[in-house]
């Protein structure tokens, strides 16, 4: 059975495709594609002399992810800009399927050069889409810690910038630590080693603080810390980052996803690491103006400490007991005084009264020669008498005089 036979027969356990017909309609798929322009990064260039193809490697700067490429030789020899490894380009082409080797590859028939409107074109969308999800948003900076026992450094190889942030650190505050991760930092091959010296830092509990530091370069050159795989690593940190990336013109993307943005190197080793010698002189002038502090409360304490000895209920305690005691015994008597005088005055007129009540009452009317007559009822207490009806002859009468009383009896009446 051949090739064309089987493939028209459906495909099931009992008539499986040959490895031959499952190239072949891979091979049609992708022939299907036709041409398409693609955008990468140049990693690798292999141009031998005397050979009709060379072969490339073209990456997605992005993700870990590449696509081998061929193309004459004199495309390469006649682009108007030269084209070398870690170029960004646009090339143009077909892919093609060798069934032989189960290999992919694009043959490109152009290839163009990325130009820095373009690229700063791209960072600018970037930028946008990062500000949009608030990847720049300030409450996700996280702070420094005031005196890191170790810092992570990543940098390039014997760098300027190595050695500014070392030398720095080390002359401000000697005793500090410093894990210096070295990577390439330009080129196809600095965002994956970036990545993973970030991600070893990070997960480090040694370290308190990473800084990123690069000497200033082209925009192509700075071109790997505006990568997006590097800033979503970077605000996924929990280790303060500091970005740390050219001059203070140059302002990569990771200047704005780090905790902390510096001008240069230098800036941000005096950034992340004090100075010894001036926090040493904070220290004395706080201790100084502590101690001036103290001695001026002390003396205004003491100066209102004197001032309570010198007042007289302190200098003498008791004399204003004597005075008031003093004062008890005057009033003392003179309350005695008022109530005698009360007292006095009370009985006078309490005699006064007495003699009124002597002169106008009954005894004192018996005395001088009168009588009080009552007439005596039976079971019942005497009564008064007023008028004669109240005493017909034979009432039986009580006559009160001054010294007693007597009985009688109505004989008759006399008007």
């Amino acid at each position: 059975m051949t090739a064309a036979q089987s493939a028209a027969r459906p495909n099931s356990p009992e008539n499986p495709w040959p490895v031959r017909t499952v190239s072949q309609k891979v091979a049609g798929w992708i022939d299907r594609l036709g041409t398409i322009w693609v955008e990468g990064q140049v990693t690798q260039i292999n141009a031998r002399p005397g050979t009709r193809t060379a072969f490339l490697t073209l990456r997605d700067a992005s993700v870990d992810m590449s696509l081998p490429v061929t193309c004459s030789p004199q495309l390469l020899q006649n682009s108007p800009v030269p084209v070398t490894e870690g170029s960004r380009v646009i090339m143009f082409g077909k892919l093609t399927y060798w069934a032989g080797r189960g290999t992919l590859s694009l043959r490109v028939t152009e290839i163009r050069a990325v130009g820095i409107g373009e690229l700063l074109a791209r960072i600018e969308r970037l930028r946008s889409l990062l500000a949009a999800e608030g990847l720049f948003d300030p409450r996700l900076k996280r702070p420094l810690p005031f005196l890191p026992r170790r810092i992570g450094l990543i940098t390039g190889r014997a760098s300027a910038a190595e050695r500014d942030v070392v030398s720095v650190a080390q002359r401000r505050w000697p005793a500090v630590q410093i894990d210096v991760r070295h990577t390439t930092v330009q080129g196809p091959t600095a965002v994956p080693q970036i990545l993973d010296a970030l991600e070893a830092l990070d997960a480090d509990p040694a370290v308190d603080v990473i800084i990123l530091a690069r000497g200033g370069g082209s925009v192509e050159d700075l071109l790997p810390f505006s990568d997006e795989a590097l800033c979503r690593a970077i605000v996924a940190c929990t280790t303060p980052v500091v970005s740390a990336i050219g001059h203070e013109p140059d302002s990569p993307l990771s200047d704005h996803v780090a905790d902390l943005r510096a001008a240069t190197p230098t800036d941000a080793a005096k950034r992340v690491v004090p100075d010894a010698v001036a926090e040493q002189v904070l220290v004395d002038e706080l201790r100084a103006r502590s101690a001036s502090a103290l001695r001026s409360w002390v003396r205004r304490e003491e100066h209102v400490i004197a001032q309570l000895r010198d007042r007289p209920v302190l200098a003498d305690p008791f004399r204003a007991l004597d005075r008031r005691h003093e004062e008890i015994d005057r009033l003392r008597e003179a309350g005695r005084r008022d109530i005698g005088r009360t007292i006095a005055m009370a009985s006078s007129t309490l005699e006064h009264m007495r003699a009124r009540l002597s002169t106008l009452g009954p005894a004192a009317t018996l005395a001088r020669g009168y009588a009080v007559v009552q007439r005596i009822v039976p079971d019942g207490a005497p009564e008064v008498v007023r008028s004669l009806g109240e005493m017909p002859i034979g009432t039986q009468l009580r006559v009160r005089v001054a010294d007693g009383a007597a009985r009688a009896a109505v004989m008759g009446h006399e008007k």
